[in-house]
């Protein structure tokens, strides 16, 4: 039967709302006017003729907003592939690997072939915990440990050894250490040697413990070896150092390079060489010799190497003159008394390193730079003569300063002071210096010339006025000392320094036991103090072995209420200084004392001996060792002897710059002229250190072991540098 088709209905208005948006009522209600009122109506129809042209696929016109030329005008860039994805590459590396490393690992009988090429009952030197180097055992090879040892400070492997690798990448640090080793060899002269890597200790997964599926090799098992035949040393066939032979001093200038045709090739040996030859010209006259980089060129047939470094001498210089480019600050004559020179002197490189050095030190300039300029050429054999340019740059020259600190015995001290280091040129210094503390005030001027009459040598003047209140003594002062010493300083330490002066005291003093309304002492005291010291100690502020001698020598004249004395007053100090373990160093000092020439009533309290504080007898106060009166004062003596024993021992805190300090201490002051040891005071303790890029911060803890009436139980020491 068939089906009448049906028929097509119209929308209803009472339909979707997305429907009514597509197909409006007004649609339904006019279609016609609903049609050609559409976009697609109001567009015109292109002319039939413009479409039958004979080219159908030119170019169309450009439309607006589309600025992209047409394909067929442009140059398109070629496409660039894209990077392996790393983790990839890294999974197929460690997979290939992996199957090789295993294979090679295994014995023979069970497929690998690399054990063939290792070396039969080799001699092993181990390097890191996963790397040997393998040696032929009857081989003759003096250079072995020097090789081994630089293999291991630069090998990838080696630096790596606590890291967690994989196989891939253990195995690539190996092929870059093959490369590695042959240098080091070749360095050593050994240009035909052989290097076989192989790597060792590792199971397959699923073997002996039949591990599970994917599980990953233990690259921590494996040992990388590097089996090692050196072969032939090559050595030097020609050695061509340019034209040294014709130099005046030619033959010298050969014995300083030694390396001769014959010799193995070393490279570190030429670098060696070189330097020597280099420092020899410099230090025999050569001010404007050249020495060019070594060139070597190995012949593999004969197994050789020649050798060519050129080397222009120029011709030997004598010194000339010293000029300044500042000669109102540091005059060309005052840099000449610094320099280790004189006019006419072989001309040496050192010298002028040395005096840039010296000009630095002053602290006047914060740059400097010493050129030679000839002005005589070299003649007929005859030296030439070079003048030394120095140019500076200034440094601020004034100085604001301030230092507290604190002791047992002696309370607080505050100091301050202003000085301008060249107010007098040439290193003319003045310093205006104040003190304010529990038993000391001082209000000084002090003068200083560096560099007088000749290098590290200096010329002081000091005025000043001061209270001092101590346990001993009350002093009202004004003081007037001249010295000119040779110093000793943190750049340059010297192992002898000497010391002349004048001092012109006037004091007013009474002793501290005095009753109230006790008339005081003025003393009126002529010195002449000298003093010599030899340093034979490794610092100037924390000497770890050596010794130093001192010897001190005062004679005075004193004059009080009209009576003249005249005494000698002598002092030597001895210290030394042993490191014992590495990180202990034992210090032990010596100090003798005595005042020869007048009874103790006619010298002065403040010129008298004393002992006890931070610098003599740790435990004890300052000046509380020695002979006391009635009312237990300390009187001070004419003799003194002291003696220290500590144990500076590093503790490796705060990256080794504490150190731990136990000492013992022993004193005596005697009112006789001639130190002895009876009534000994001895104080123990311990002390901590700081080390700082200018010396150590020393805080001592001391107790008196046998002490006396009025004595603290503790003692209390802050200051820089160790106590002696």
């Amino acid at each position: 039967m068939a089906l009448a088709p049906l028929a097509a209905q119209a929308q209803s208005r009472n339909a979707d709302q997305e429907l009514e948006d597509l197909i409006p009522d007004s649609a339904l209600d006019n279609p016609d006017a609903w049609a050609r009122d559409t976009d697609a109506a109001r567009t015109p129809v292109p002319d039939i003729a413009t479409l039958d042209g004979q080219d159908t696929l030119a170019p169309m016109a450009a439309m607006p907003e589309i600025t992209l030329p047409w394909p067929d005008a442009a140059d398109l860039p070629a496409l660039q592939p894209l990077s392996p994805d790393p983790d990839i590459a890294l999974a197929e590396e460690e997979a290939k690997q992996a199957g090789q490393v295993l294979d090679a690992a295994l014995p023979e009988s069970e497929g690998a072939s690399s054990i063939r090429t290792q070396i039969a009952n080799a001699s092993i030197s181990k390097v890191g915990s996963q790397i040997e180097l393998a040696f032929p055992p009857d081989l003759v090879f003096p250079e072995r440990d020097a090789v081994v040892a630089r293999f291991a400070a630069l090998s990838n492997l080696k630096a790596l050894d606590d890291n967690d690798d994989n196989l891939a990448q253990l195995s690539r640090r190996a092929k870059e250490d093959i490369d590695l080793l042959q240098q080091v060899l070749r360095v050593h002269g050994y240009y035909d040697a052989q290097v076989i890597q192989s790597i060792a200790g590792i199971e397959r997964p699923g073997e002996g413990g039949a591990a599970p599926t994917g599980q990953r090799i233990d690259a921590d098992k494996a040992v990388v070896r590097f089996d090692v035949v050196p072969g032939p040393q090559y050595k030097f066939a020609k050695i061509d150092l340019g034209d040294i032979a014709q130099a005046s001093n030619g033959a010298a200038l050969r014995a300083a390079f030694k390396l001769n045709p014959g010799d193995p090739v070393n490279g570190d040996r030429i670098v060696e060489e070189r330097t020597h030859l280099d420092t020899a010209l410099g230090e025999t006259g050569h001010a404007f010799a050249k020495v060019g980089q070594p060139a070597l060129t190995i012949d593999h047939e004969p197994r050789t190497g020649d050798l060519a470094i050129p080397v222009t001498s120029g011709g030997t210089y004598n010194f000339g003159r010293v000029t300044s480019a500042l000669p109102r600050y540091l005059s060309g004559h005052h840099l000449e008394e610094i320099a280790r020179f004189e006019p006419g002197d072989l001309y040496q490189r050192s010298l002028l390193d040395d005096l840039r050095q010296a000009v630095l030190a002053t602290g006047l300039v914060s740059s400097v730079t010493v050129q030679t300029r000839e002005t005589v050429a070299p003649v007929a054999g005859r030296p030439g003569t070079v003048d030394v340019d120095v140019t500076m740059t200034k440094a601020p020259q004034r100085t604001i300063a301030g230092l507290v600190g604190y002791s047992t015995g002696e309370g607080v001290r505050a100091e301050a002071s202003w000085e301008h280091r060249n107010l007098f040129p040439p290193e003319g210094m003045l310093r205006v210096r104040g003190v304010v503390g529990t038993r000391e005030q001082l209000a000084g001027l002090t003068f200083r010339r560096n560099n007088f009459w000749g290098r590290d040598q200096v010329l002081t003047a000091d005025l000043y006025a001061q209270t001092r209140d101590t346990d001993a003594y009350n002093a009202r002062t004004a003081s007037f000392i001249a010295s000119f010493e040779r110093q000793t300083t943190l750049l340059f330490q010297k192992p002898f320094v000497w010391s002349v002066g004048l001092e012109a005291v006037a004091t007013s003093e009474l002793q501290a036991s005095a009753a109230k309304g006790t008339p005081r002492t003025t003393y009126f005291i002529a010195a002449l103090p000298l003093s010599a010291q030899f340093d034979g100690s490794d610092s100037l502020l924390d000497p770890r072995k050596g010794f130093r001698a001192g010897l001190r020598l005062s004679p005075e004249l004193s004059v009080q209420d009209g009576t003249k004395s005249n005494y000698v007053k002598a002092q030597v100090d001895l210290s030394g200084y042993l490191p014992v373990a590495g990180k202990v160093v034992l210090a032990a000092r010596a100090r003798l004392g005595t005042i020869q020439g007048t009874d103790l009533a006619n010298i002065a309290p403040s010129r008298r001996f004393y002992a006890g504080g931070g610098g003599s007898v740790r435990g004890y106060a300052y000046q509380a060792v020695g002979p006391r009166d009635a009312t237990n004062t300390p009187t001070g003596g004419r003799s003194l002897a002291e003696f220290s024993l500590e144990a500076r021992v590093k503790t490796g805190l705060v990256g080794g710059a504490v150190s731990v300090v136990p000492f013992v201490d022993a004193g005596s002051v005697g009112t006789g002229a001639s130190p002895a040891l009876s009534n000994l005071r001895v104080g123990a303790g311990l002390g901590l250190r700081y080390d700082t890029n200018f010396g150590p911060i020393r805080v001592d803890l001391g107790t008196p072991l046998n002490r006396q009436k009025g004595d603290s139980r503790i003692g209390v020491y802050i200051a820089l540098g160790q106590a002696f």
